[in-house]
């Protein structure tokens, strides 16, 4: 029988997990690379080394070289580690959870609309971050990456960033 003060020691797996729940996207440091999706599996090999497969949000991300090296350095106390990027499927704003869109929001970027919701174009108003005014104006098809258009709401008037569907 287990005592009630006792608490199992997590498996290498669980541990690397929480390590990279605590990893945050450089460009949005409000996700981290679970929360955003980029971290597709991680499994141990007989050897006892872990492999963790990881998926950019986009092939041309700048930020996928710093991702891998915060990931090394998050799982490096863990032992022998090999990363691997998988490109296909390409990744998808639908990886995102309930809860990052949420955090996307309060952190001042429109976030995209989930698979089953109607998508939201690049040619209609996108949802104000700020004051939740529903029209908004596109001020250029880019933001500071490639993957985000940059708008300006009617109402308020602040401009934010949008994640564009992927």
């Amino acid at each position: 029988m287990v005592s009630p003060t006792a608490t199992a020691t997590p498996t290498r797996l669980e541990a690397a997990w929480a390590l990279l729940r605590g990893v945050p996207d450089p460009e949005v440091p409000v996700l981290s690379v679970v929360e955003f999706g980029m971290v597709r599996e991680v499994q141990e090999e007989e050897d006892g080394t872990l492999v963790v497969t990881l998926t950019p949000t986009y092939s041309g991300c700048p930020a996928t070289e710093a991702i891998a090296a915060d990931v090394r350095a998050a799982l490096t106390p863990l032992g022998p580690l090999r990363l691997q990027q998988r490109l296909d499927p390409a990744w998808t704003t639908d990886w995102l959870s309930p809860e990052a869109r949420e955090k996307l929001r309060a952190y001042g970027i429109a976030p995209p609309c989930a698979g089953g919701e109607q998508r939201i174009s690049l040619q209609h108003p996108v949802p104000c971050p700020c004051c939740g005014h529903a029209r908004s104006e596109r001020l250029s098809q880019f933001g500071s990456t490639a993957c985000k258009a940059l708008y300006r709401c009617l109402s308020c008037r602040e401009p934010f960033e949008y994640f564009k569907p992927l």
